[in-house]
């Protein structure tokens, strides 16, 4: 028996009502169950009950047992003084002899449903909770409803546009709630795709883009500015490494001494370890990605103008795939040239751009500024582009979920990373069917 029973049971009043009493024998009557508290404190609010033909308004507690409420110290918690309902499976204060009294002192009405919960609902839920697959709906997921699915997935989406709009306040906080700042380091930190996401992101917080701004009509002084304060114009020093001869890394590295003492950059210069090289194709050498990334910053007055003023998302690709400096279009590191070079960002990489920086950036604005549209927007952008390909979106798609957008591909991620992993079935629109059919 878990709490999330208890939960599902009490939100879809899934019970005998015949005859319904507390366990103290006084007549109840369930008006409106209230509604489910996702943050600290009782866990339904607004709940409606007639208790001894009195109304009472407010929130509802649930526990395995009775004595849980003593257990959590509740009786000690005056947040907990508004619970008109104490909902449980067990009630075994016969066997604790403890009265359940609120902070204030006042006895609380306790409600058991062992003896009035189907069994066959709760086996349900115990062989869909307990199975063994990753998606622990596999075996059912065809029965249920399209439109069940469909709701559920918007569901997710919004969801996952929340957390990921919340990640973006922070950082947003921590630039002391700049905006341009703010998508300059949240594409620092894509343009990084995971392995080198935590370098990239420290770059672009020791490098003020009002810095690089002043100098967006110098290409190369862009690049000496993220290259030096990135460590990487003496990389092989660190390694102790004989340097190739590069007249254009020695071209940075007199601009950038220049630079570093006009703004003070030498103490926050990067070591050269922290960037990753190993196992990654040479189109994802960090070198290249800050060319790329400086060529975009050279090309675009505002990064906030374009991400949350464009509407279509094949504007956007065009915008992000641009090709840097004639230098990167025939090397992927200093001193060593290649016969040919993918110096432009691949669309597969400014597919992800877009999902991952412009998509939370415009759902965070959305909130900032009140405004609705920018959030329809950012789901338009995700409508519009292709899935990603992964193990999740393959295992979706071989149950029959159509992944065919973004959109699709991230509402699916969201579904299994935040419910089918966790086993929260009973609190997901396809579970609770499967458990009701």
């Amino acid at each position: 028996m878990s709490e999330l029973f208890l939960y599902f049971v009490w939100q879809f009043q899934d019970f005998d009502h015949a005859d319904l009493r507390t366990t103290d024998g006084e007549p109840i009557q369930v008006v409106h169950p209230g509604f489910r508290n996702n943050h600290a404190g009782p866990d339904f609010t607004n709940a409606r009950l007639l208790i001894n033909n009195v109304e009472w308004v407010g929130t509802v507690e649930i526990h395995v047992n009775t004595s849980d409420w003593l257990a959590h110290k509740h009786q000690n918690d005056r947040a907990y003084d508004n619970v008109i309902l104490h909902l449980v499976w067990h009630d075994d204060r016969p066997a604790t002899g403890k009265r359940i009294d609120r902070a204030d002192g006042s006895p609380l009405p306790t409600l058991d449903l062992e003896h009035r919960t189907d069994n066959a609902l709760l086996e349900r839920a115990a062989a869909l909770t307990d199975a063994p697959d990753s998606i622990p709906c596999a075996g059912s997921f065809r029965t249920v409803q399209p439109l069940r699915v469909t709701s559920m997935l918007d569901k997710v989406l919004l969801q996952r546009l929340e957390r990921k709009a919340a990640d973006v306040k922070t950082l947003f906080d921590q630039t002391g709630q700049d905006w341009e700042e703010t998508a300059y380091r949240l594409l620092a930190q894509n343009m990084g795709f995971k392995i080198n996401a935590q370098p990239m992101l420290q770059l672009a917080g020791a490098l003020p883009l009002k810095t690089i701004r002043k100098h967006r009509d110098a290409p190369a002084q862009v690049e000496a500015l993220l290259f030096g304060t990135a460590g990487l114009l003496d990389e092989s020093k660190e390694h102790s490494v004989p340097e190739t001869p590069d007249d254009y890394r020695e071209m940075l590295r007199r601009e950038y001494r220049f630079l570093a003492v006009k703004y003070g950059l030498a103490e926050s210069q990067l070591l050269p370890h922290i960037w990753k090289w190993g196992r990654l194709r040479p189109a994802n050498f960090p070198t290249l990605r800050l060319a790329q990334f400086a060529q975009l910053l050279s090309s675009q007055a505002s990064l906030l103008s374009l991400f949350v003023g464009e509407t279509s998302a094949a504007d956007l690709m065009r915008a992000l795939q641009i090709k840097p400096s004639t230098y990167w279009q025939t090397h992927y590191r200093f001193g060593k040239e290649a016969a040919k070079a993918s110096s432009t960002l691949g669309e597969t990489s400014a597919e992800n751009i877009i999902v991952n920086t412009v998509v939370p950036l415009l759902a965070a604005y959305a909130h900032h500024r009140d405004q609705p549209a920018y959030l329809d927007r950012a789901v338009a952008l995700l409508e519009q582009l292709p899935p990603e390909k992964n193990r999740i979106t393959d295992d979706w798609n071989a149950l029959g979920l159509s992944v065919k957008t973004a959109f699709d591909a991230q509402a699916s991620i969201e579904l299994y990373n935040q419910f089918c992993l966790q086993k929260r079935c009973l609190q997901c629109q396809i579970g609770v069917t499967i458990v009701k059919q």
